[in-house]
């Protein structure tokens, strides 16, 4: 039987990371073969242009171009939508097989982020709502027809407030590329999530009550919850 492709979405500070692993975990102590992958790939050649020379990442920068910028002078955040999405469409493309390969072998992949990410961060930088529905339409179009990227079978978006990232991030001694930088990026990419959430039927977690983060295992269990839910049917 063929896996299930899970993705994890989640607007800024929303422990995507933390609970793609807790749920590969899980999934594999309850006898559910699972393995989580996550986009952009930096440690592969794709996702090290994207790392470096695009978003200005400073480990990637270090490594590949010695220097602590990437090579977009005016900021990732500033580049236009559709080719800011080649990049990211390319690296999805590229490491594709691997993934393809484990959910034919019947592993249930989880992961960090994925062409949903181009939409709202991308998408964010577009206007109109209409404008932005026009760009999410071509993104299907590229990722999926085009590339024939697999569609997943279950999208969950961890949501944080923007005001809430925006604290939680002023705690954060340094900032890692340069879309964390841009505030307002931030902001139109909370909003651009939350148009997607309704357009495509995402699953949503709220990650934060009274203004305050809910607690790591606490979210976890919802989580799991609905995976669960989906690789029942």
């Amino acid at each position: 039987m063929r896996g299930k492709l899970i993705v994890i979405e989640g607007t800024d500070c929303s422990g995507k990371e933390t609970q793609a692993r807790l749920l590969e975990e899980k999934l594999n102590s309850l006898g559910i073969t699972a393995k989580r992958l996550y986009f952009p790939c930096y440690d592969t050649p794709t996702g090290k242009i994207i790392g470096a020379c695009f978003l200005g990442k400073k480990d990637l920068c270090k490594e590949v171009l010695k220097s602590n910028t990437g090579w977009f002078k005016e900021g990732a955040s500033n580049v236009d939508g559709l080719v800011s999405s080649l990049y990211y469409a390319a690296d999805r493309k590229y490491n594709i097989k691997q993934i393809e390969d484990l959910l034919n072998d019947g592993v249930n992949v989880i992961l960090d982020r994925y062409t949903f990410s181009n939409m709202a961060h991308q998408g964010g930088k577009i206007t109109t709502q209409e404008e932005r529905f026009q760009f999410f339409k071509k993104m299907e179009v590229l990722e999926f027809d085009l590339l024939e990227l697999p569609k997943p079978d279950l999208v969950i978006l961890l949501y944080v407030p923007y005001q809430v990232s925006l604290k939680l991030l002023e705690s954060r001694d340094e900032l890692s590329d340069n879309n964390e930088k841009d505030t307002k990026q931030m902001k139109r990419a909370e909003q651009t999530y939350l148009e997607l959430r309704a357009l495509y039927k995402f699953k949503m977690i709220e990650c934060t009550s009274s203004g305050e983060m809910r607690a790591i295992p606490e979210i976890h269990e919802e989580l799991l919850g609905n995976v669960l839910q989906e690789l029942r049917k």
